[in-house]
């Protein structure tokens, strides 16, 4: 995979990808206008050729965002990588265009990652929009069965995740990284094109030996799926969630694991042919053969993915039996 090595004169990058958002700047960029931090950064608007104004209201109203035009749709990782390949941060930070930040939530993001040297990645406290005392994310998990999940999702914002700790991942919706996990493991996978790059992200860090450290007190406000969700998710999430256990986990995993994640496979099948009138189902459906017929080519990645691992197999493990808790443990 390509590497991320431009020159770093800056503390931190924040990219955010953009796709006819033009409604979502304002509060968006408004809010990384406002951020209480002692450090330079810059922001990047990597817009995926927006039919809509956002690149005309963006040089009229945030001239000091640097604007990143796409001469095609390049989704979520396309985008995020096209960044990534220009950024000039120790530091990258991803956020959706739909996402609303605290105003300290860029200072409290790189604070727990500056101070988590075993830490390549820093998870956001994610809320809901409209919600705001009930959670979206508190970090990522991934189950033994090859379903990532959001940690406490749904629940309230009571105070049980609001402890610092390392954690299996973070959602790439608003997450930091070091530039150097970039520039060891290479960029985010954009044949995924859309959902699940992180959890493909998150599962290579591990293999190379980097930690995620959740930085609850690092806030973002977000939309769900404003700017994406529906058939693309279903179908996208269909098809990556084999892709990505089948081409990451290590061998051991998947003898020992194999039959529990057929298993969840078989009843997400089932669950979408009971819905199949419903346009999700059907494209979920479509997304699980795409992701059968994509099993050679995923198999024939894992030696260039495995051959760099650094940690034993039963490491990755002990994060798979996390799912949603709070707190970490073995």
């Amino acid at each position: 995979m390509a590497r991320c090595a431009h020159k770093t004169p800056l503390y931190a990058s924040v990219i955010v990808p953009n796709g006819n958002g033009r409604h979502h700047l304002a509060a968006c960029l408004g809010s990384l206008g406002r951020q209480r931090i002692a450090q330079d950064f810059e922001i990047l608007l990597v817009d995926n050729h927006s039919t809509d104004d956002s690149i005309p209201y963006v040089r009229a109203n945030f001239p000091n965002v640097r604007i990143v035009p796409l001469a095609w749709n390049g989704v979520f990782a396309g985008a995020v990588n096209a960044g990534l390949r220009i950024a000039r941060g120790e530091y990258i930070v991803l956020l959706n265009n739909d996402a609303e930040a605290d105003p300290d939530w860029l200072a409290e993001l790189l604070r727990q990652l500056e101070s988590t040297p075993e830490a390549g990645m820093a998870a956001s406290k994610i809320l809901l929009w409209d919600r705001r005392d009930a959670l979206h994310s508190a970090g990522d998990f991934y189950g033994f069965d090859g379903i990532p999940g959001n940690r406490g999702v749904w629940g309230i914002d009571d105070g049980r995740f609001d402890d610092d700790h390392l954690i299996f991942g973070a959602c790439a919706g608003a997450a930091a990284y070091r530039r150097t996990l970039f520039e060891s493991i290479g960029l985010l996978d954009d044949s995924l094109v859309a959902y699940c790059e992180d959890v493909d992200l998150n599962l290579r860090a591990h293999l190379a030996g980097w930690q995620c450290v959740y930085a609850p007190r690092a806030r973002i406000y977000h939309r769900l799926s404003a700017t994406g969700g529906g058939p693309l998710a279903s179908y996208s999430c269909g098809r990556n969630f084999i892709v990505v256990a089948l081409r990451d986990l290590p061998a051991p995993i998947l003898r020992r694991h194999g039959g529990t994640i057929l298993v969840a496979q078989l009843r997400i099948a089932a669950e979408a042919l009971l819905h199949l009138g419903e346009p999700a189902a059907r494209a979920r459906l479509r997304g699980q053969f795409a992701g059968l017929r994509a099993i050679p080519r995923a198999w024939a990645q894992r030696p260039g993915i495995h051959s760099g691992s650094v940690i034993p197999w039963h490491a990755l493990e002990s994060w798979l039996a996390l799912r949603d808790r709070p707190t970490a443990g073995g």
